[in-house]
């Protein structure tokens, strides 16, 4: 059998506690993305001055969500996302019966991020892990995420909004004022980027994977080179 299992991934499973607590109106009010309408979608958690708390995915399960996010952030996230909740009769904690899984193939479930990125689904806690194999697709691809790579950066640093990361028109949430004027003004002027780990800047290194030669740099946009360029994003120097 394939492995699929994300085992660097968990769920956390949002659900009202009474009847008529509205889980999607609380989320909406938080997140970058826009939960209102067709999910998953890929969105952050951000500190009011727009900066990189938490990043995940969050999916659909009936008058519940689930959010697909780092294993080792979880705990952390249950009590940020507790602190908003106020008095608000609404559970949140991680689900041990639901584990993320990933599939380098094409297919109904592609990752909101990227297609290319392969399917993405939620489902048993079983089977072997394919994290190795999620990272080598992931940073093959250009794509950035967890705290290593993009905590206490500025959301639209991370490519967010050039991999469906951020809604400009679903209102207020933590972080939206500063997020909103940097696309108004179109000004982003540093970005991550994947390249080779001989080309990377020690200085302006986020994370370094040896095993696969690659390494993470939140580079000023006159410095990155073409090659390192994805070909999801272009850059206007």
């Amino acid at each position: 059998m394939t492995a699929t299992r994300l085992a660097a991934r968990t769920v956390i499973r949002i659900s009202p506690a009474e009847g008529d607590e509205d889980v999607r109106g609380f989320i909406q009010g938080l997140v970058t993305n826009d939960v209102a309408g067709l999910l998953p979608v890929w969105a952050a958690l951000l500190n009011p001055q727009g900066k990189v708390l938490f990043d995940f995915l969050i999916w659909d399960d009936g008058a519940d969500l689930l959010i697909d996010c780092e294993a080792s952030q979880a705990e952390a996230l249950v009590k940020r996302l507790s602190l908003y909740r106020l008095r608000r009769r609404i559970a949140i904690a991680v689900d041990p019966a639901v584990a993320v899984h990933w599939q380098a193939a094409s297919g109904p479930s592609p990752d909101p991020r990227l297609a290319a990125l392969g399917q993405r689904w939620l489902g048993d806690p079983d089977g072997e892990t394919a994290d190795d194999q999620w990272l080598a697709a992931r940073l093959s691809q250009g794509i950035c995420e967890g705290q290593a790579e993009l905590s206490e950066l500025l959301w639209l640093e991370c490519n967010a909004a050039e991999l469906n990361g951020v809604s400009f028109t679903k209102g207020c949430y933590v972080g939206q004022e500063n997020t909103a004027r940097m696309n108004w003004r179109q000004k982003v002027n540093r970005r991550l980027m994947v390249v080779a780990l001989n080309d990377s800047d020690p200085k302006r290194q986020r994370a370094a994977y040896p095993e696969l030669g690659l390494a993470v740099d939140h580079l000023r946009v006159e410095e990155i080179r073409a090659a390192w360029r994805p070909g999801w994003l272009q850059l206007e120097v």
